[in-house]
Parts: C-alpha cells; sequence; structure tokens
C-alpha cells in the first residue's frame, strides 16, 4: 500500500464529519425523549461542549465506510458511527481527568473539567456512555433486532473490560500508578485501550451488512491492523509534533512514564511496523477488491495524519 488517498477521500471524510456532528446535535437536545423525565441544563451543555467539539470523526466514517461495502442504508451507519462517538468522547472525558491523564487541553480548547469541574465531567462521560447503547437499540439502526442487539453487544465488548477500559486499567498499571510499575504487553494493551474502537467502526459494517463469515473476518482484520497502526502513528506525533498541532499536550508519555511503541522498537522500529500493518490490512480487503477503496485510503491517512 503506497501512494496518498485518493482526492476524494477529503471529501467524503469531511461529509461524515459534517454528517455525524448533525446527527450528533439532534441527538443531545435539551428535550427529554420518551421514558425520561428531564435533560438537566448544565450535563446536557458539558455533553455538548466534548462531543460537538469538531474533530475527524474517523470512527464514525469507518462505521460508514465499512457499511457501504454492504450497500447499508447510510442513515443506519451514520447512528451505529454516532453511537461509537459518543463513546470515543466519553472517553476522552475521562482520560483527561485528574484522576487520569490530568490534560489542560482537548482539540485545541480546555479540557471539560477544566472549562467546568470534575464532578460535571465525569456525569458527562457517564451521560455519552450510556447514551450510546440507546441509539444502536433503536429501531433506525436496523429493522432486524437480532442486528440491533449483535452491534450492541460489539460495542459493549469493545468499549468495556476486555476493551478500552481494561486497556486503561493495564495503562496506568504500566505507569506505576499502583505500586510497582508493571511490565505491559504494549500491543495487547493498545490492542485494548485504542484499538477495539476502531476495529469495531469496521466490523460495525459488516454486523449491519449481516456480512458472511469471511466477509465479516476481513473486516476484523482490517480494523485490527488499522488500530495498531493508529496507535504506533500516535506515539510518532507525540515524540515529533508540538502542541499546536495536535492540539493537545506533546510529549506527555514520556512525562507520564508510559511505555510505547516507540520506547520498545525506536522511531525507525515503528516505522518499518507502521508499513508492515499497512500490507497487512491492504491484504485484508483484498476479498472486496475496488469497493473497499476508500477503507484503504483510510489506512493511508491513520499512518500519515499530523495529528
Amino acid at each position: 500500500m503506497t501512494g496518498h488517498p485518493p482526492s476524494d477521500f477529503a471529501n467524503r471524510l469531511d461529509t461524515t464529519a459534517d454528517d455525524t456532528e448533525a446527527l450528533l446535535a439532534a441527538l443531545l437536545v435539551d428535550q427529554p425523549v420518551a421514558d425520561e423525565i428531564t435533560r438537566p441544563a448544565r450535563l446536557m451543555e458539558a455533553m455538548r461542549y466534548s462531543t460537538l467539539a469538531g474533530g475527524k470523526r474517523l470512527r464514525p466514517f469507518l462505521v460508514v465506510e465499512s457499511a457501504a461495502v454492504f450497500d447499508v442504508p447510510r442513515s443506519r451507519a451514520l447512528l451505529a458511527g454516532a453511537a461509537l462517538e459518543c463513546i470515543h468522547c466519553y472517553s476522552l472525558i475521562h482520560d483527561d481527568l485528574p484522576a487520569m491523564d490530568n490534560s489542560d487541553l482537548r482539540r485545541g480548547r480546555p479540557t471539560l473539567h477544566r472549562k467546568t469541574d470534575d464532578a460535571t465531567a465525569i456525569l458527562a462521560g457517564d451521560g455519552l456512555l450510556t447514551l450510546a447503547f440507546d441509539i444502536t437499540t433503536r429501531d433506525e439502526v436496523h429493522p432486524d433486532p437480532m442486528v440491533r442487539l449483535l452491534l450492541t453487544r460489539a460495542l459493549a465488548r469493545a468499549s468495556g473490560i476486555g476493551g478500552m477500559v481494561g486497556g486503561q486499567m493495564l495503562d496506568l498499571a504500566g505507569e506505576g500508578r499502583f505500586g510497582d510499575r508493571e511490565v505491559v504487553d504494549v500491543a495487547r494493551l493498545q490492542q485494548m485501550k485504542t484499538g477495539a474502537l476502531l476495529r469495531f467502526g469496521c466490523i460495525a459494517g459488516a454486523i449491519l451488512g449481516q456480512a458472511a463469515a469471511a466477509q465479516y473476518q476481513a473486516l476484523d482484520d482490517y480494523g485490527r491492523a488499522l488500530g495498531e497502526a493508529f496507535q504506533i502513528a500516535d506515539d510518532l506525533l507525540d515524540v515529533e509534533s508540538d502542541a499546536e498541532a495536535l492540539g493537545k499536550p506533546s510529549g506527555q508519555d514520556a512525562v507520564l512514564g508510559k511505555t510505547t511503541f516507540v520506547t520498545q522498537l525506536g522511531i525507525d522500529g515503528a516505522r518499518a511496523r507502521l508499513n508492515h500493518l499497512l500490507a497487512q490490512a491492504d491484504q485484508a480487503l483484498s476479498l472486496f477488491g475496488p469497493r473497499a477503496e476508500v477503507l484503504r485510503a483510510a489506512a493511508r491517512f491513520v499512518a500519515e495524519r499530523k495529528n
């Protein structure tokens, strides 16, 4: 896999980001929905502050484009992508807290707990987490309740104890938060903490499209390679970029004593591993031929991003 993403890739990414932003705004209105009592204004303002902050919306994009391989209606994929983005945004709110990474800057703005307070930030994250599963169970996501069930279960497992949350715990243990610094398997840790949600973005399209087993496995393999590639690129950016470009503090991994792909492999070794993963991602998509060209471009985008 060589070269740069095709010229229409950026347009597709931007369009999905705009559509996701509009959908999230509609989901985060002040008016309660059926079976809700009220939506506290301070809570909703905090949720919107951290969710409607722009960004590339890569995770919803992966849902939309993986679903497009199976001709899934875009409206369904966007809802599933919005649920995934709610999980992602909640994780950023909680990761930024003083008890976690203690960050002051996110996407070039004050983090939510700096903008408001710790309690509001915790509850806003909790609200986004639970909203995600409200979304995936809605009839509009898919007419077949079994598909909605499988999608909800996959998202829960990607974001929970054996996925993102478990990965965060391993990361903190590797920093020595609970006593002596534990030796961590960086690949396994990042497969959970960062890779699990990216992988879900890829298999969500297969679930919505009721894909055959071989098709599901191909997107699963692609998602795993993409997830690791994303983290390696992130580790390289933390070493080589600056806060203005990243929209958040750089060099934080070194400050926190984190073990990363760069600390384990060195910069050259990390780049070599990144190229290997791009080849793996390309091979996994070979089953779909030209239909997966946008997903191929997404892997290149992940590897070459500057923030």
